[in-house]
């Protein structure tokens, strides 16, 4: 389905962002990856699909850095035609503890970073009358959580950049949604499992069932797999005429 097109999704190397990768390359999509720690096996995994597979390791809370990966895709790939904005990081604490320089990163690398690849990747999309931007959320980019002021922040901030986005390309074959995921079973996650663990005394598995009953009625993760395959639906003909919805797949968890 998606053959001859380029995917770009920053912070890729794992979790959300390297499930969404792998469902884009399986549809034919080349890949070009983004992140931190370990490439070779991302891009391995990736490559299984016998798609052409790219790496660029721009610090996403760097707009020089977002404009040097936005000019190697363009010279390795041609052009990107599908653009995630996936890459994120988290610090909880109360706004009057919340350390400044962690608010600053936490903007720069959840919002900003979607607006600069988003302004650089929007004029070949424009020029080819086809293009998805796919900006990934999050449940607390509809609804709050305490401790979380920057994050909720952001992705409150990144489902109003995916209107203003769509709204601005509403006529052309580019096309900009959000996707509003739940918890997800990411390493990001896994620590916070880990670490509610060891402040209550109990194991993992007590640990994961009180963060899941706290939040997800479902009572189960969301995976990076149903993640991709939303995904793939947005780039997708079926998914022409879907434009400016933020999605969310979080168990039940903002309809309450």
């Amino acid at each position: 389905m998606l053959q001859g097109k380029t995917a770009l999704v920053t912070g890729s190397t794992s979790g959300i962002g390297l499930g969404i990768a792998k469902a884009l390359a399986q549809q034919g999509a080349s890949i070009v990856l983004n992140g931190f720690g370990d490439v070779e096996g991302p891009k391995a995994e990736v490559a299984k699909a016998g798609v052409r597979v790219g790496y660029h390791g721009a610090d996403m809370g760097q707009p020089g850095e977002i404009e040097a990966m936005m000019l190697y895709a363009a010279r390795e790939f041609g052009r990107v035609d599908i653009l995630v904005n996936n890459a994120g990081i988290q610090h909880v604490s109360r706004i009057e503890s919340f350390p400044p320089e962690r608010w600053d990163a936490i903007i720069a690398i959840n919002l900003s970073s979607a607006f600069h690849a988003t302004r650089l990747a929007l004029p070949a999309m424009l020029s080819a009358n086809w293009g998805r931007i796919i900006n990934i959320a999050s449940v607390h980019g509809l609804v709050a959580s305490a401790e979380k002021s920057a994050y909720v922040a952001a992705k409150h901030g990144i489902v109003g950049l995916t209107k203003v986005t769509a709204l601005e390309n509403a006529t052309s074959g580019v096309t900009c949604n959000a996707i509003c995921p739940g918890w997800v079973l990411t390493p990001l996650v896994q620590k916070q499992v880990e670490a509610r663990a060891a402040a209550k005394g109990v194991d993992n598995t007590e640990a994961t069932r009180q963060l899941l009953g706290e939040k997800e009625p479902s009572m189960q993760f969301t995976t990076p797999e149903e993640l991709g395959q939303l995904a793939v639906f947005f780039c997708s003909p079926a998914g022409n005429n879907v434009r400016g919805v933020a999605w969310n797949m979080d168990g039940g968890w903002a309809a309450q």
